[in-house]
């Protein structure tokens, strides 16, 4: 990784708990499907809430992902925030790991080393429960938060390019991949 990313995008969530682990799917997908352009870094980032504070403080702008409660909006919604409004949100409105992203942030606060340029994209999630794989309305909504993401990094001047067919990785695909590999999901659950 660079000394200094010039663009972090870092998806954040628990895959073991339903549409919780949206963020690290999208930046799966991203990284699966589309090449980083040069200075951008993509990251799945989990629920390590403080053990990701090198990582934004190295940052110049920071895209986290993740899902965001917002009331009266369906499964599925797409939600940006901005700025001042990205904290506040993850005190109120994010998922079950909302304390570690909430230290996460004050912490880069309380050290000075806030990137000059936060923005948190999400969806909003259906089912925060104990289970492997999205539900289907944020599963639906995954291709779009994936451009989203894309649209938002050539806002900011990073092009993320079309990966050739040819290099896409044969990883195992989703979180239901790895449950069921490791004997803790099987098909009909």
């Amino acid at each position: 990784m660079p000394e200094r990313a010039a663009l972090l995008v870092l998806g954040l969530g628990n895959v073991l708990c339903g549409d919780d682990g949206l963020g690290a799917r999208a930046v799966h997908l991203l990284q699966r499907d589309f090449l980083a352009p040069e200075g951008a870094v993509v990251i799945d980032g989990g629920t390590l809430g403080l053990s990701l504070l090198p990582l934004i403080q190295d940052a110049e702008r920071v895209l986290l992902v993740d899902a965001i409660r917002n009331a009266g909006a369906h499964p599925g919604a797409a939600v940006r925030l901005h700025g001042d409004d990205v904290a506040p949100a993850v005190r109120e409105r994010l998922s079950v790991h909302q304390i570690g992203v909430a230290d996460l942030l004050d912490g880069a606060r309380l050290l000075g080393c806030c990137p000059p340029s936060m923005t948190l994209l999400g969806l909003v999630p259906e089912d925060l429960g104990l289970r492997v794989g999205l539900s289907p309305a944020v599963e639906r909504a995954m291709p779009g938060l994936v451009e989203r993401i894309i649209a938002e990094a050539r806002a900011l001047g990073f092009e993320f390019r079309p990966r050739p067919y040819d290099e896409k990785s044969s990883r195992v695909d989703d979180a239901r991949d790895v449950a069921s590999v490791l004997g803790l999901w099987r098909s009909g659950c």
